[in-house]
């Protein structure tokens, strides 16, 4: 299932705001020696490494492979690829309205550090928040 026109389409739709990435853009991403991939059927998982920080980049799961414990098997598989290549702490962004993805996140040992104001552009044109979260690797 790592083909990106599935990717794309599975991450088509889970995603309005951000916007949803194209094959092209997961094409690159995934090219990038400090990007990783964490796929399983029905969902993936795209994080970066920069020393010893990681990043969700994005984490998407088909709707109908939802509460299923999918969204939590990526994000360990995340943590463990993470501390593989030596990091210590992970962040990542995620939409201030998106309480599914939150709770998500906060179940999964993350907490949050901060907000960023109008950090997404909604399809209207709308400027929304981001939650900044954080979890120790170590």
């Amino acid at each position: 299932m790592t083909d990106t026109a599935t990717l794309a389409r599975i991450h088509a739709a889970c995603f309005t705001t951000p916007r949803p990435w194209t094959t092209e853009e997961l094409d690159r991403l995934i090219a990038d020696p400090a990007c990783f991939l964490v796929a399983k059927p029905g969902g993936f998982l795209l994080g970066r490494t920069t020393l010893d920080e990681a990043e969700i980049l994005t984490l998407a799961v088909d709707p109908a492979h939802r509460r299923q414990g999918l969204g939590r098997a990526l994000v360990a598989a995340f943590e463990e690829t993470a501390r593989a290549r030596g990091a210590t702490i992970a962040f990542l962004e995620v939409a201030a309205d998106n309480a599914p993805a939150i709770a998500l996140y906060l179940g999964a040992g993350f907490v949050r550090a901060g907000r960023r104001p109008r950090y997404y552009r909604a399809p209207d044109g709308e400027m929304k928040d981001a939650e900044i979260l954080r979890r120790d690797l170590g």
